[in-house]
């Protein structure tokens, strides 16, 4: 894919950009150790202080960036605004917690024979951020805002249609006064991923995208001896039951599923409808994803604007036009906008079986696939059925369902009453095909870093002096 700014609005090609060359890539990456080095020596409160700098920065930079994400990948104003405004508090968030996530954990010494045992948290170095252009300000920001705050170094491969956004975050952490290099964008192509991540100054690796990129990159990480974080797809389970209400849960649904377009991954996908209220949800799902607004992603007025990409957009025709030829109905939508642009309807398919295409794959567009079930354990299989794990939601209020499914599905988030969406305060991650390891609080910005455990026995004591007699030796 080339490297380039294409308006999916009007399908026109705004900026194109050439690859940097391996003398500038080399370069960077020389920078980049170069800033760890010193970087790592910096306090905490230093960090505090260009943290809260760079969400002054945001605050000040919301129209600019939220146009600039509308312009390259369709997301309509009001959600790009709401993303610029996530980030800025996902960076105050980090100032005001980070320093006690950095505390040292006293342990309990008397055990260990010690005087003082501890375990202190110390950042790893140059790590490698690849991202998608989904949500090019957040997904970015989550890993850079923990990063950042622990002591590690950044190094942004971002998708190649949101060039400018990359380079905004790289611009924006050197307006708020961040060190030189401490975070720098690659304007590179997928292949020069295994360069740099093989390369002995980068230490680890983050990524989010596609199931087939995580093992890719896993493996080469793997084979290098380096720490992953992945997250990777989704095809979120919604299971609606006879308690829930009906009213709010299809309102819901309906933002679950379209957000960014419907280009999520903890985007629902997966609706499945206890049979008693089957008919009633369905008329209300259906409704409200008909009344949806399509259009300009600049409007003020648009609920859906266009896929990202014109390659998007196939795949989804394709997984619909799969699904109905083998039977499935399209209760609403079911093809492309008649307009300039990668537009296509939103969609409800009922009737969904196995041996449609999108029964087992993600459907990356505005696309609901609809399930009437007999009860929880019949939904819950179903969902588990699927190769992947990452988020799940479940309305009811009964509270036998909510423990039965908070115990038995099998994704990293579970969501009752609500849409799954993601917190600065909350881990994010999942299971199976969705990846592993987790972002935000102190848990994602640990993943990056080294638990040393401290041990330190008193002057003149028999461990201190080499008798380790009655302990073993690992």
């Amino acid at each position: 894919m080339a490297i380039a700014t294409i308006n999916p609005a009007t399908g026109e090609t705004l900026k194109t950009y050439e690859p940097i060359s391996e003398e500038a890539l080399e370069e960077k990456i020389a920078r980049a150790a170069a800033a760890w080095a010193t970087y790592r020596l910096t306090t905490a409160e230093q960090r505090v202080g260009w943290l809260r700098a760079a969400a002054d920065v945001l605050d000040a930079d919301t129209d600019a960036v939220a146009e600039l994400m509308t312009t390259e990948m369709g997301k309509t104003l009001a959600s790009a605004k709401a993303e610029v405004g996530k980030c800025a508090k996902a960076l105050r968030y980090y100032a005001e917690h980070g320093p006690a996530f950095l505390e040292p954990e006293t342990k309990d010494a008397a055990a260990v024979g010690a005087q003082q045992a501890y375990v202190v948290h110390q950042p790893l170095g140059v790590v490698l951020a690849i991202m998608p252009w989904n949500f090019p300000l957040w997904q970015a920001m989550r890993f850079a805002a923990p990063a950042l705050m622990a002591g590690n170094v950044g190094l942004l491969k971002h998708a190649s249609n949101v060039p400018q956004t990359a380079l905004y975050l790289e611009e924006l952490f050197r307006k708020a006064g961040f060190p030189d290099d401490v975070f720098q964008t690659l304007l590179v192509g997928s292949g020069t991923i295994e360069r740099v991540l093989r390369d002995d100054r980068v230490v680890a690796a983050t990524l989010t995208g596609s199931a087939p990129a995580g093992q890719s990159v896993a493996s080469i990480a793997g084979d290098a001896l380096k720490p992953t974080v992945l997250e990777l797809g989704g095809s979120d389970p919604f299971i609606v039951m006879p308690s829930a209400h009906l009213e709010k849960a299809a309102e819901v649904a309906v933002t679950a599923r379209n957000q960014n377009n419907g280009q999520s991954c903890i985007a629902a996908k997966r609706f499945f409808v206890h049979r008693d209220v089957a008919e009633e949800f369905t008329r209300l799902f259906a409704e409200k994803i008909a009344a949806l607004t399509i259009g300009d992603p600049m409007d003020p007025d648009t609920q859906v604007g266009p896929l990202a990409t014109e390659s998007g957009r196939e795949d989804v025709e394709k997984y619909v036009d799969d699904a109905v030829a083998k039977g499935a109905t399209a209760l609403v939508g079911g093809k492309r906008v008649d307009r300039p642009g990668w537009f296509y309807e939103p969609t409800l398919l009922s009737g969904i079986t196995p041996e449609m295409d999108l029964y087992f794959e993600e459907v990356f567009g505005p696309v609901a696939a609809l399930f009437t079930v007999d009860g929880l354990d019949e939904a819950i299989e179903i969902a588990n059925s699927h190769p992947y794990g990452l988020g799940a939601n479940l309305w009811s209020e009964d509270e036998d369902e909510r423990t039965r499914f908070i115990r038995d599905v099998a994704a990293g988030m579970a969501f009752v009453n609500g849409m799954v969406t993601s917190h600065p305060e909350l881990p994010f991650g999942g299971v199976k095909q969705s990846g592993y390891g987790r972002e935000l609080t102190e848990v994602g910005m640990r993943e990056f870093m080294n638990a040393k455990t401290v041990w330190i026995g008193a002057p003149g004591s028999e461990q201190a002096a080499g008798d380790t007699a009655g302990s073993a030796s690992e």
